[in-house]
């Protein structure tokens, strides 16, 4: 009954990388300083797109965090991508890096790579592992509410009526199915004590909150109609490498190729994850900040929680409750609603 589990998962997996595939292969593209052109709503393309690659990455990493661990997945997967990214813009830049880019551009796409990939995804990963992708993307949801909180706090932004509201709907949206346990009924969460799903929960608040940061210093980075792939490869190359001397000088290098050589499958899991997040997800995403108005940007690539709900009952044969559909619509709705006004 297990290996039929497996077996079925990894159809679907499949499934959604031929997906992916098949999304670019009909994007009808154009390149212009590294930029995908789709017409005059690339940017609004480009946030639809982020949530559907960035649904089955969360389902990719949940698996294969599960087999060799979170720290495993998120030093490899940026290995991974790094060398991907850096292939393509050899291809389309003609160069492996942006190093005629200004010192003052690495310097906030490199501090966006190491809140946003070493520490923000670091929390995250650790919340797919423990309390699954559906529940860890829906408080991911909540980064955008971070992010006018602190710019509240700190650069003394003023927050509307409206947007108040937008805040007050994400939140008790999420909380409404945080709040909601169903235990022994979730393919993806097991049974577990509510300490340990606690500590889940704030693995994913701390995903959220390194994401929202990551993306107010990817946007001073992006001035200029900087390039977005050179800017996610930036990121990238910033982040790998520290993640790596983190990990040479914890001695945990050869630990992470010996999980991955007990673990064959968690690697193409890995891979497909890679594929589809910080190479494909990743870029989309900056694309869509940079040609779209933040608000509607922000909105469409906020739909992985939705989009994540089939993909669970699906790949994980998670029990949806309707409490589960109306808590997650209305988080989304709080977002878009703070995201527009």
């Amino acid at each position: 009954m297990q290996t039929n589990s497996i077996e079925n998962r990894a159809v679907w997996v499949k499934l959604g990388v031929l997906a992916c595939a098949e999304v670019l292969h009909r994007t009808k593209t154009v390149y212009e300083r590294g930029i995908v052109i789709v017409g005059e709503y690339t940017g609004e393309f480009a946030g639809l797109a982020t949530s559907f690659f960035w649904s089955f990455t969360s389902i990719f990493f949940t698996l294969s965090g599960r087999q060799v661990g979170s720290q495993v997945v998120n030093r490899t997967r940026l290995l991974l991508a790094l060398g991907m990214v850096s292939l393509l813009h050899l291809v389309l830049q003609g160069k492996l890096l942006p190093v005629d880019a200004e010192l003052s551009r690495w310097g906030w796409m490199g501090l966006s790579g190491l809140i946003g990939f070493v520490i923000g995804d670091a929390f995250l990963f650790q919340a797919f592992v423990m309390i699954g992708p559906r529940l860890a993307m829906l408080l991911m949801a909540l980064n955008p509410v971070m992010g006018a909180i602190m710019a509240w706090a700190l650069l003394n932004e003023t927050l509307e009526g409206l947007e108040m509201l937008g805040i007050a709907l994400a939140v008790s949206g999420v909380a409404w199915v945080v709040s909601e346990r169903q235990k022994g009924e979730s393919g993806s969460l097991p049974d577990v004590s509510p300490r340990y799903y606690l500590i889940g929960v704030l693995f994913g608040l701390g995903g959220a909150l390194g994401q929202a940061s990551g993306l107010i210093a990817s946007k001073q980075g992006l001035v200029d109609n900087f390039p977005a792939l050179s800017g996610n490869l930036m990121r990238l190359s910033v982040s790998t490498v520290t993640i790596w001397l983190i990990a040479l000088a914890t001695r945990q290098v050869r630990a992470n190729f010996q999980a991955l050589g007990e673990h064959p499958q968690a690697v193409r899991f890995i891979l497909g994850g890679a594929i589809a997040g910080p190479f494909i997800g990743v870029w989309f995403s900056l694309i869509a900040v940079q040609n779209a108005k933040v608000g509607v940007a922000s909105t469409l690539m906020s739909l992985t929680p939705v989009i994540l709900l089939p993909l669970s009952r699906i790949i994980f044969k998670e029990h949806i409750t309707s409490r589960a559909i109306m808590g997650t619509i209305v988080a989304v709705t709080g977002t878009t609603i703070l995201f527009l006004a």
